[in-house]
């Protein structure tokens, strides 16, 4: 081969390589950023990028990066919540400025985007914060996973996302008339699948075990409507919890809400004139106030049982409109 044919195949390849390169190099930005159309704040805008929003780098010029940017739409999930790399977003290609962008090959990225998260995420809980700070928030999270999942965050950001995304679902479903309903099965539960994706990705971790908490919130009654059916229901739901994760830093709230089940139940089936399964749930909620006040004497719960084991004992109703 004659020296100007290998150095041009040296040039081809080489610069086959560099657009392969650029073209795997996926980020994200800390920051909201104007997208252009050439690399110049004169030319026209094409779009907004708002934080945690992905990018994937086609060029760089200068002070500038051409990218790809992954964009929401109103009537498609966040892509940060996309699973299984399905693209339901828009996307658009042109130029950003060359700053506040984190690359999976930026050293310590993992805690930007989780400290950048955890800014947002503070920023949405103030009366007059940003708006769309919890979103935010929510896709910085998952960006920690999807740029860095061998990060030793990676874990907690992604149970932190799906607990944002957990949260608005629950508070737009407890909106709805047929959140009221005592069959869970009769209202629209909450997207399950955030939270099974931290219990897939991670198992036998605190935040798979969270994740396992929150599934509870599709099988609770909406409204009890005076019947011991769905209290003791949920009361067993919440004792096997702490049975399968004893050391789940949920376990607990979830000891506290069965004990506290068991002590409604006292009053309700009193008024089904059912005196013996009465006192049987009187005996259950003292005994899982007592289990409760042993185990986590720490806990903030440890504290509640100790006020409900006090009424219980006392044979004051904690339940109903009752007044002695």
């Amino acid at each position: 081969m004659k020296p100007i044919t290998k150095l041009l195949l040296l040039t081809f390849l080489m610069a086959v390589g560099k657009s392969v390169l650029l073209a795997a190099d996926r980020g994200t930005l800390v920051r909201d950023a104007v997208i252009y159309l050439s690399p110049d704040t004169t030319s026209n805008k094409l779009a907004q990028v708002e934080r945690g929003r992905e990018l994937i780098l086609l060029d760089k010029s200068h002070n500038w990066l051409h990218v790809e940017a992954l964009l929401g739409m109103a009537q498609t999930p966040d892509p940060a919540f996309v699973l299984d790399d399905e693209d339901q977003g828009k996307t658009i290609s042109g130029w950003v400025l060359d700053n506040g962008v984190v690359w999976a090959s930026t050293p310590n990225g993992d805690r930007i985007l989780f400290g950048a998260a955890v800014d947002s995420e503070d920023e949405a809980s103030r009366r007059h914060g940003r708006r769309g700070a919890a979103q935010d928030a929510l896709r910085l999270y998952h960006r920690v996973y999807d740029l860095f999942p061998a990060a030793p965050l990676a874990a907690e950001a992604l149970y932190r996302a799906a607990d944002i995304q957990w949260q608005i679902d629950k508070s737009d479903m407890q909106s709805r008339p047929s959140a009221r309903e005592k069959d869970p099965n009769l209202r629209e539960g909450i997207d399950e699948q955030s939270m099974k994706q931290v219990m897939k990705k991670f198992p036998d971790t605190r935040w798979a075990q969270l994740a396992a908490f929150h599934l509870l919130d599709n099988k609770l009654c909406g409204d009890w409507q005076g019947s011991s059916k769905c209290p003791d229901k949920e009361a067993d739901l919440y004792e096997k919890y702490v049975k399968e994760h004893p050391e789940s830093p949920a376990a607990p709230e979830a000891l506290y809400n069965a004990a506290s089940r068991r002590a409604a139940l006292i009053e309700i089936y009193k008024t089904e004139e059912q005196p013996k399964k009465s006192d049987q749930s009187k005996n259950l909620a003292i005994s899982l106030a007592q289990q409760l006040i042993s185990k986590y004497p720490q806990s903030d719960w440890s504290s509640r049982a100790q006020t409900l084991l006090f009424l219980v004992q006392q044979g004051v109703p904690t339940y109903g409109n009752a007044i002695q």
